[in-house]
């Protein structure tokens, strides 16, 4: 039987395996993996090369030799950036575009062949998402963001689907306090964002009031990176938000059908207080001084 570091490295060689990050032509377009990452990186809009090395993990020399590489090519042109000398910036040529458009293609491709292959391509995905935001955990990304945007508005829905799910009697948001988030802007709120390359992981609000506190509202990690500290994280973002407010008192509430969340705020020094609002949902009341 495999024990568990044996099992991690069977992965691993699979990964490698399938991805292709030993080929010397990725994808069969006669260049290896590191080549045609940077040009997707550049072809997805990231063309400041510091950008692109830090987002690829790559050391500045092999980043220039992958840069000259795609550059003889004719698949990019680096220049300076007009706005600070000190800086470089990469630009797709036609060809270049032209070549990542192919790469988008067949990356899909490849994808779709996985997926459609598998007996379960929702629970492959899942496991896909828990490993990709465990891995890529040192490049979570924290955004303040409008609670009306795009990337809000998903982690919310799925903050909402969830606890409809798990309430007794199931959620219905225009019940709660606020519903709109319209307090969780500026100058009177926050409302943050945490993604993981592209993908929303978490968010956490703080709503103003005219009650001498203001309440965290809406904090909800997605499954894929529970357990890996994604919440002490928001709700610091948030006591930060509500310091450079001016703001001194912070309240929350939750629900009895989430145990996690009570026992999270209990051990991150938050002081359970009685009823302070006529929301039909929460069971529990806290407070914390900053």
């Amino acid at each position: 039987m495999l024990n568990d570091i044996s099992r991690f490295r069977r992965f691993s060689r699979a990964v490698t395996s399938e991805v292709g990050a030993l080929d010397t032509s990725f994808l069969g377009r006669g260049r290896p993996l590191g080549a045609a990452r940077v040009l997707n990186a550049i072809g997805h809009g990231r063309t400041d090369v510091a950008d692109v090395r830090s987002y690829l993990g790559l050391d500045s020399g092999l980043m220039s030799r992958l840069l000259r590489s795609l550059e003889e090519e004719g698949m990019i042109e680096v220049l300076p950036d007009p706005d600070d000398a000190r800086k470089r910036r990469a630009q797709l040529t036609a060809a270049g575009q032209a070549e990542f458009e192919i790469y988008e293609n067949l990356s899909d491709e490849r994808a779709e062949r996985l997926l459609q292959s598998h007996a379960h391509p929702q629970a492959l995905l899942e496991a896909m998402d828990l490993i990709a935001s465990a891995l890529g955990r040192e490049r979570w990304s924290f955004e303040e963001v409008d609670p009306r945007s795009e990337t809000a508005r998903y982690c919310l829905e799925q903050y909402y689907a969830e606890l409809d799910r798990r309430f007794e009697g199931g959620f219905q948001v225009s019940l709660s306090a606020d519903p709109d988030a319209q307090s969780m802007m500026r100058p009177k709120g926050a409302f943050f964002v945490t993604l993981s390359d592209g993908m929303p992981l978490g968010c956490a609000g703080l709503k103003g009031t005219n009650k001498g506190y203001a309440e965290i509202k809406r904090l909800w990690v997605s499954p894929a990176a529970r357990g890996l500290g994604l919440a002490r994280k928001l709700m610091a973002k948030t006591e930060e938000a509500a310091r450079e407010l001016g703001i001194s008192l912070l309240r929350l509430d939750t629900n009895k059908a989430l145990p996690e969340a009570v026992n999270f705020y209990r051990k991150e020094g938050w002081t359970e207080i009685g009823r302070f609002n006529d929301d039909p949902y929460p069971d529990f009341f806290f407070e914390k001084r900053l």
